[in-house]
């Protein structure tokens, strides 16, 4: 590895990647460095997400940033192949159901006017509505879905490598090492100091930008630079579901008023099994790094939710269980910009489950930033770093 760089990006996974891919567009002749510690993204929170893709937020910069990932998506597997990788994200445009019942539905209700009044494409269907549309689904207590008919779901592995793939083709080169200090001079950063995975020691790579694109440990890089960040990493759980048959029909990613929600895992070849996968985050979830699967979730929380949603499915055992990491804010919304206390430190992280979606926004508007001066398509001076500290939090009640 060189002595420096233009850009240094910590992080590999979907959001420093996607940075990646946006910089070498607008810096082509610079070098730009991604540190990432684990290349097989064995932990990863973007490879070990639900996969889901929605633009139904309640500000109008979430919804802007989502549905320009929408249409991202919408050509994924065709922009990956023209650097030469075959991805097949396979992003699947059914939907996202809300359903609304006796406990929710005026909070609901007022979600949905919000959204459409901030641009998102959603729709408010009847009980009736509901259960015409979506055969199979138990609407006894619905009182009426909110549904974004653009929406849908992904292969979030296929994502993470398709454009890691995109960033490699064009010239991003990709270290394996852990970041162990951001360097300061005359003020502002001067670059990392990287254990490295292979080799003997610790390397420096000059460099004046550092991006902290971390995920879940984006805290401790801020911490490597002599900052405090507001990001907790808080487990999550994931299970695919074996089903006797296939499911009746197609059906969107579905989201219960208790918080549980589902969406279809499609088989890829013939001989391959229709699964489902289910989750449900838990607010009172204790802050720390634990990939612990507790199966005790499935089985006292989600699993009675979907069953008497689907009485007619039968399920006929669990596929696989496994646990992830969110990175989690105070108000679950993301940090983007540069820190005002290190000139040249931009972080881009803190994304509270949403990062997926908002991994080709960001990567367009921290790219502008990096090379332009300012972020020119998105405002993303709401989500500053040190907005809590200024006690002004970005406040969307569409956030789950």
């Amino acid at each position: 590895m060189g002595d420096a760089a233009a850009v240094v990006i910590v992080g590999g996974g979907v959001i420093g990647s996607s940075i990646a891919v946006r910089l070498r567009q607008r810096m082509r002749d610079a070098r730009i460095v991604v540190v990432e510690r684990d290349p097989t993204y064995a932990r990863a929170s973007s490879r070990l997400a639900t996969g889901g893709i929605r633009q139904q937020y309640e500000s109008p910069l979430n919804v802007a940033m989502a549905q320009y990932g929408i249409a991202f998506y919408r050509r994924f597997d065709e922009l990956t192949a023209a650097s030469g990788h075959r991805s097949r994200a396979w992003f699947r445009q059914r939907g996202y159901l809300f359903l609304a019942d006796e406990g929710n539905a005026e909070r609901l209700e007022k979600r949905y006017e919000t959204q459409r009044a901030s641009g998102a494409h959603v729709e408010r269907l009847s009980q009736r509505e509901v259960a015409d549309r979506f055969a199979g689904l138990a609407t006894h207590d619905v009182q009426f879905g909110v549904f974004g008919a653009e929406d849908g779901y992904l292969d979030p592995r296929e994502v993470l490598l398709g454009l890691r793939a995109m960033a490699s083709s064009s010239g991003v080169e990709y270290v394996h090492g852990t970041v162990t200090e951001v360097t300061r001079a005359g003020g502002r950063v001067s670059g990392v100091r990287v254990a490295q995975a292979e080799g003997d020691g610790e390397h420096e790579v000059a460099a004046p930008v550092v991006v902290n694109a971390a995920g879940a440990y984006a805290a401790a890089v801020g911490t490597a630079a002599g900052l405090t960040l507001p990001i907790d990493p808080v487990r999550q759980h994931l299970f695919r579901l074996a089903l006797e048959e296939p499911f009746p029909c197609r059906i969107p990613m579905v989201f219960d008023p208790d918080g549980t929600h589902w969406r279809l895992d499609d088989p890829i070849s013939a001989i391959d099994a229709e699964t489902l996968v289910i989750g449900r985050s838990r607010a009172q979830e204790p802050v720390g790094e634990n990939f612990e699967c507790d199966h005790a979730r499935l089985e006292e929380e989600m699993l009675p939710t979907f069953l008497r949603r689907y009485p007619e499915v039968q399920v006929r055992g669990v596929a696989d269980g496994w646990a992830g990491l969110y990175e989690m804010t105070p108000d679950h919304n993301a940090l983007l910009g540069e820190h005002p206390a290190l000139p040249g430190f931009v972080t881009a992280a803190g994304f509270s489950g949403h990062g997926l979606m908002m991994a080709p926004a960001t990567g367009l508007a921290i790219a502008e930033l990096i090379a332009d001066g300012r972020s020119r398509t998105f405002d993303v001076g709401p989500l500053a770093v040190d907005r809590f500290e200024r006690g002004q939090p970005f406040v969307d009640g569409a956030l789950v």
